[in-house]
């Protein structure tokens, strides 16, 4: 289904109609169709968070109708035309429209016109020569070739891995050397480059690699997640190559091939015992590379990048930041467990499955698409709680209300047995916190008898066990032993009314 959400997007980017069809694998006259319903209904990009894609759709393709029937062009003639000098797609599409009307038949706009042709280029294997724009692309790839770095505990040779990022139109290279090809080092090499150059390309071309393309069906690339957020955060349009089409981003495979040469040849028989050096070697080298003569025409690749330069986006305040995306079900404690810490999320969606974004700093929740909270990210010893009173059930927020500290002034307040029962209480767990739910329900039956009463009943429990339980003072309460005053002196003495038997009472017969 087309993403027309995307298509809004990318044009308040400033991207051209033919790049964004390639982006969202749909065609140019779709694209150029999307727009112009946007403006008829009003709709611009920054869309309001609460129309869905449904309600999208619906907006931009209200009372459509039937599409009418257009000539097809002749691209074999329209191929052969444009291997001359000076003709342009624009041009030939010119003069089909004049013939198109000496025949009464419909044309084909522009955008649909260029893309057919572009289909014919792909069928038929054609070939033509493309004029890059300053600052519209950046080619980017991991090269073939490998360095090494010495592990310096154990003498092994450790592969290092070449990232190569290449600026078509001026030539202009960035290069470095990471231990793996993971996504945190695939982030790290685009933000470096980023910042090497100084500025954002409009276009960002990588390879179908997975730590940046997830899946590529015939009519849908589905991109990394936390790769289309980097491309969000630099506001750039990732376009990948097509399979097997190295055609695609030949300036990135040319680089890599004389980077391969003027680099990695030339510090071949040099050893590096950290990462560090290896890209401090690698650093001097790039440099003669970017300034390095051209052979057959005049500058080198820093002058022309020189010329470049103005027409990159300005880079971001800050840094992307990069963010790793996990799947969790929220337990019946309202609660996520992510690498053993512990994180709260709204009651109201217990038993439902969350994505999680987790950065250096934050940890984001996320369902059906909306962030429904977030928190500082949590270090250090594992099983923490980090608990937000506002997720929890009514019935649970009171808990909260209260701590350590008021529990002790409330049972000082009723007398020494109240206090040392709850000073036991609060103790006797690992956390404090887990004798919380006892000392309210002491708190509770002062309510229902009197402190009068519990204080006396802490006192019996006392003098059974220096750890009552509130089992044992509720028993003690239900059964009124708080109100019998024990003398303990008075139990070896007789009662008046006693009466002693005598020893013949305990004399057995013989008989």
């Amino acid at each position: 289904m087309t993403n027309y959400r995307e298509i809004l997007r990318l044009a308040s980017l400033g991207i051209t109609k033919k790049d964004i069809a390639s982006a969202c694998s749909c065609s140019r006259n779709t694209v150029a169709d999307v727009l112009k319903r946007a403006i008829g209904v009003g709709l611009s990009y920054p869309l309001s968070e609460d129309i869905s894609d449904t309600a999208l759709r619906q907006k931009l393709f209200e009372g459509q109708d039937g599409k009418p029937a257009y000539k097809m062009p002749d691209y074999d003639y329209v191929h052969r035309e444009m291997a001359k000098s000076g003709v342009t797609l624009t041009l030939l599409w010119l003069e089909y429209c004049d013939q198109c009307r000496e025949t009464g038949e419909l044309p084909y706009k522009s955008t649909q016109f260029n893309k057919y042709y572009a289909d014919h280029v792909k069928t038929t294997k054609a070939t033509m020569h493309i004029n890059r724009k300053p600052g519209e692309l950046l080619e980017v790839d991991w090269a073939g070739q490998t360095a090494f770095v010495v592990d310096t505990d154990t003498g092994e040779l450790l592969p290092a891995y070449i990232f190569v990022a290449t600026l078509p139109y001026s030539g202009y290279s960035y290069v470095e050397a990471f231990l793996s090809q993971d996504q945190n080092a695939w982030i790290t090499a685009h933000v470096n480059a980023y910042n090497y150059f100084g500025g954002v390309t409009r276009i960002l071309v990588p390879d179908n690699l997975k730590t940046g393309v997830e899946k590529v069906t015939k009519s849908v690339v589905f991109l990394n997640k936390t790769y289309q957020e980097m491309a969000e955060h630099y506001t750039t349009a990732v376009i990948p190559a097509r399979v097997r089409s190295p055609k695609d981003k030949a300036s990135v495979e040319g680089s890599v091939g004389i980077i391969s040469t003027w680099i990695l040849a030339a510090i071949r028989n040099q050893q590096f015992l950290s990462l560090r050096e290896l890209n401090e070697a690698i650093e001097d080298k790039l440099y003669q590379f970017n300034h390095k003569p051209f052979q057959k025409k005049d500058g080198s690749r820093a002058t022309a990048f020189s010329d470049e330069k103005p027409y990159l986006l300005p880079l971001p305040l800050n840094d992307f930041e990069l963010s790793i995306w996990r799947i969790a079900t929220v337990q019946y404690n309202y609660h996520i467990s992510i690498e053993n810490q512990n994180y709260s999320v709204p009651y109201e969606y217990i038993k439902q499955k969350v994505d999680i974004r987790l950065t250096k700093n934050t940890v984001e929740v996320f369902f059906e698409g909306n962030r429904i909270c977030s928190h500082p990210r949590l270090y250090g010893r594992q099983g923490q709680y980090r608990t937000l009173e506002a997720h929890m059930p009514p019935n649970h927020q009171q808990y909260i209300q209260w701590n350590g500290e008021r529990f002790r002034k409330w049972s000082s307040k009723i007398g020494q047995n109240t206090a040392a029962v709850v000073e036991s209480i609060l103790t006797g767990y690992k956390v404090e916190q887990q004798g919380y739910k006892t000392c309210i329900a002491l708190l509770k039956l002062s309510d229902k008898y009197s402190v009068a009463r519990v204080e006396a009943a802490c006192e019996k429990a006392l003098s059974y066990t220096p750890k009552p339980s509130f089992k044992s003072i509720s028993a003690i309460l239900k059964s009124g032993q708080d109100k019998i005053n024990e003398d303990t002196s008075s139990t070896s003495d007789t009662s008046e009314y006693g009466f002693t038997r005598g020893a013949d009472y305990y004399t057995r017969s013989n008989d």
